[in-house]
């Protein structure tokens, strides 16, 4: 999650490298686009804030530039700013935006451009909500909605080396990261977390196509392979970083939590412990702890922990399996 630090650094020191670049004569870009997004984009020009719908638009769904069609927003970092311009907390991967020092207005701004084509996009400021505390103010003209049939859940129970493996064998699963949420540090390590003192839990952040796979089948698998009745604690892990935790997005995604937790309850002879809370911020666990069964294969810990829990999937959730 980028912050405002970050912001100034890139603004200072140079951006990330983006992973294309795109460029084209000032007349190719003229009969790409419209007078308007000509100007907006090309020109470094603005739009009257209030003259696009966009800011009122908030279904889920991912929002390119109008440009180069690099993927910029996620509907799901959208919020209101009652500025009259879209405005988003967070960019969808760090080096799509690019950050430069804007001197023309009395104030000094970071003007945000495509990285790839360096095409104007707006500003951004630190006075967002909460976690980020950022404002990326984008000129409607130029980004374009698309529609996106992915979706994010996020959701611990207990070492997400684990739980990572399970769900990289579930059909509609596009990506698995591990990670930290439900505390209060930013950006933690490893080491921070499992000392307890952070609040975080370990958890893996999942992005799913929901033709493929629900909502509901996702936690069914959550909530069948791992034991939702031990109070911060799985196996032999002890501690509240191994708690089980369900984060939602939306009510429809706390519904179908409590939902399957209560139907849990009436079949389990113990009480569900199991979190269920509002998301907030997915902070990415190191690259070690990344995609770690698939590269630790053989090793103590994957034969005797994860390798049973796999069995388990793999028999209860044959129908799901990729």
């Amino acid at each position: 999650m980028l912050r405002w630090i970050d912001v100034l650094k890139f603004a200072a020191t140079g951006n990330p490298g983006p992973d294309r670049e795109v460029r084209k004569t000032d007349e190719e870009w003229q009969a790409l686009l419209t007078q308007e997004q000509y100007h907006v984009t090309r020109e470094h020009g603005t739009e009257r804030p209030f003259s696009s719908e966009m800011c009122e638009l908030f279904e889920p769904g991912l929002y390119k530039c109008v440009c180069c069609g690099t993927l910029l927003f996620d509907s799901g970092e959208k919020f209101d700013s009652g500025t009259g311009w879209p405005s988003f907390t967070q960019p969808i991967q760090d080096n799509v935006v690019s950050y430069f020092k804007d001197e023309s207005r009395e104030r000094s701004r970071i003007e945000t451009r495509c990285n790839v084509c360096d095409a104007h996009l707006g500003h951004v400021f630190p006075d967002g909500p909460e976690p980020s505390k950022l404002r990326y103010c984008i000129n409607a003209v130029a980004l374009e909605k698309v529609e996106n049939r992915e979706r994010k859940a996020t959701f611990g129970g207990g070492c997400f080396w684990c739980t990572e493996a399970i769900f990289q064998q579930l059909k509609g699963v596009s990506k698995v990261e591990s990670g930290y949420s439900g505390g209060d540090v930013h950006n933690p390590t490893y080491r921070e977390v499992c000392s307890g003192r952070t609040g975080h839990a370990e958890v893996i952040q999942v992005i799913y196509d929901r033709d493929v796979v629900s909502f509901e089948d996702i936690l069914r698998v959550h909530l069948g392979t791992h034991n939702p009745t031990t109070l911060n604690q799985q196996g032999a892990d002890k501690g509240t970083q191994y708690r089980s935790i369900i984060f939602y997005r939306d009510d429809d995604e706390k519904n179908v939590a409590e939902d399957l937790l209560s139907e849990l309850s009436g079949v389990l002879d113990k009480p569900v412990v199991t979190e269920v809370q509002p998301f907030s911020v997915f902070f990415p666990a190191e690259p070690e702890h990344q995609d770690y069964y698939r590269r630790n294969e053989g090793k103590p810990y994957c034969e005797g922990a994860i390798e049973p829990k796999l069995a388990k999937f793999r028999l209860s959730f044959a129908h799901l399996m990729a």
